[in-house]
């Protein structure tokens, strides 16, 4: 067992092959994780209705909706990791599917211990790789923005929330942790997914500019967060921690 993942996390699978989604399940169980199944969209919705889920691993074909439609809809009202599931390999679908929000993502088909190591991977970086919790996380000030370590909210300078996945939390901590620093895309891999999978390496650029739609003023021509040609990137203002 993972003593850094809790226990009791519960993960729902979205997935319509009853065979694929019994398999997860039973070997999610075999690890001391909770599951529920839902096999399309609409089932998804009620059961998040009706539980608190700490995860969601989503296939992207599914009938009816398909599942980047629900990983953008699932993006605009909830922080929940989603790990994507894609029976294809071409490197377009992992990047729409990161662009939608989805936190990783494991193509079919799959080792379910792969699966495994990704989904308590994406719960160590939610629970910010400790064991015990923080009494006194603090949190990160920058250009009047606040990023609350132990809640894990990114507020604007007009003091409005900004949701933001877990996957854009951990980079943008990161970034706060290490102001002034020209940090290369396999540091910034290693500090935020760690060594656990073997990430796609289009995957911090397209958090990147997920994060620049969010904190920019001008997306297209940032100040913040800067690309440092053959280094990777710099976070340029002025950090201070509360």
């Amino acid at each position: 067992m993972d003593r850094t993942v809790s226990t009791t996390a519960h993960i729902l699978i979205v997935e319509d092959d009853h065979e694929i989604s019994a398999l997860v399940s039973r070997y999610l169980s075999q690890n001391d994780l909770r599951s529920a199944i839902a096999r399309d969209g609409a089932e998804m919705d009620r059961a998040l209705q009706a539980n608190r889920f700490d995860l969601i691993v989503l296939d992207l074909n599914l009938p009816g909706e398909d599942g980047l439609s629900i990983c953008r809809r699932l993006r605009a009202s909830h922080s929940v990791p989603i790990i994507m599931l894609t029976a294809r390999s071409e490197d377009v679908d992992r990047i729409i599917g990161l662009e939608m929000g989805a936190d990783d993502y494991l193509g079919k088909p799959f080792n379910p211990r792969e699966l495994l190591a990704r989904i308590r991977a994406v719960l160590r970086r939610r629970q910010g790789g400790r064991t015990e919790p923080d009494e006194h996380p603090g949190s990160f000030v920058f250009q009047g923005w606040t990023l609350n370590a132990g809640s894990r909210q990114l507020t604007n300078p007009d003091n409005v929330r900004v949701a933001v996945t877990g996957a854009e939390f951990d980079l943008l901590r990161v970034f706060c942790e290490r102001p002034g620093r020209v940090l290369s895309r396999d540091i910034l891999l290693d500090l935020t997914q760690g060594r656990t999978a073997a990430p796609f390496e289009r995957s911090i650029d397209i958090l990147i500019s997920r994060l620049r739609q969010k904190i920019e003023k001008e997306p297209r021509d940032p100040e913040l967060i800067r690309t440092i040609r053959s280094g990777g990137y710099l976070f340029t203002p002025a950090v201070e921690r509360r």
